[in-house]
């Protein structure tokens, strides 16, 4: 077996993505290969320099596969590793350098920006789960704990509008409204600034009601009979009005434009 080499990673952040890069590139050669050390949040060449000299000390073979996004701490790193005979892999400064280049803008140069953006990634995957395990009055017992409510007769567009908000992060619930179906007693104790009633009109309701159904329009007509369709609106009008939520017209709108006007309106009643 030929003589292990140290893969050292280094960053002045955390050093994730060098670390999964390293970690890939690994994986291609036998096992026991390499053997891997992580330097993360590396701010300085003293402090960088003094964790590759004590594992050259060793005198295995290294490579250092960094991510310094601080530019000039990159030029340092390059420069000394020029000058030391040490084998080094920037990962991210062509990346930024091309980006820069192409946009005409200055980078930021801010260590550990990515895993701000990954807590909004996570928080719209959380917010996802949330509003698909409280789709259509599932669990609406949990509903207190939704940022965002929806209401509405069939085929006003609940679940895709529910959807749409929760890829903002935003946990939503939805609750179907029918005659003779009576609301459950949690959604009285939801605050009203949470809670937004979804109408259409009669023609359109009744139409996509019949699309619905297909074959089975003759059975269930009543479903899609613009009749029927009228008191479900008004039924639910009413419940709305009892409850002091914000009304929103769904028809002959696109989902994203619908979803703005609830979070315009969301965000003015909580100041945000």
């Amino acid at each position: 077996m030929t003589q292990q080499l140290t893969i050292c990673i280094v960053s002045d952040a955390l050093g994730d993505t060098a670390w999964a890069v390293g970690h890939a590139a690994a994986c291609q050669f036998p096992e026991e290969t390499f053997k891997v050390a992580r330097l993360s949040q590396a701010r300085t060449l003293d402090q960088t320099v003094a964790f590759i000299e004590d594992h050259r000390a060793y005198g295995r073979p290294i490579v250092v596969l960094h991510t310094f996004v601080d530019r000039q701490l990159r030029r340092d790193f390059k420069e000394y590793a020029l000058h030391n005979g040490v084998y080094e892999v920037d990962l991210i400064g062509p990346a930024i350098d091309a980006l820069a280049s192409l946009s005409g803008e200055k980078p930021l140069g801010i260590p550990g920006v990515i895993h701000e953006t990954d807590a909004g990634y996570y928080k719209r995957i959380e917010a996802m789960e949330y509003t698909v395990n409280h789709d259509d009055g599932r669990n609406f017992d949990e509903a207190i704990e939704a940022d965002i409510v929806l209401l509405g007769v069939s085929r006003t567009s609940k679940t895709p509008l529910s959807l749409q908000l929760a890829s903002r992060g935003y946990r939503v619930a939805n609750l179907p409204l029918a005659i003779g179906m009576e609301p459950p007693e949690t959604l009285f104790h939801i605050d009203p600034r949470r809670l937004f009633g979804l109408i259409s009109d009669v023609d359109t309701l009744s139409t996509i009601r019949y699309k619905r159904l297909g074959a089975a329009a003759s059975v269930a007509g009543s479903y899609a009979d613009p009749q029927s369709v009228q008191e479900d609106l008004d039924s639910a009008r009413a419940l709305m009005r009892r409850l002091g939520c914000i009304v929103i017209h769904t028809n002959n709108r696109a989902i994203e434009e619908t979803a703005q006007e609830i979070l315009r309106y969301y965000k003015t009643r909580f100041d945000l």
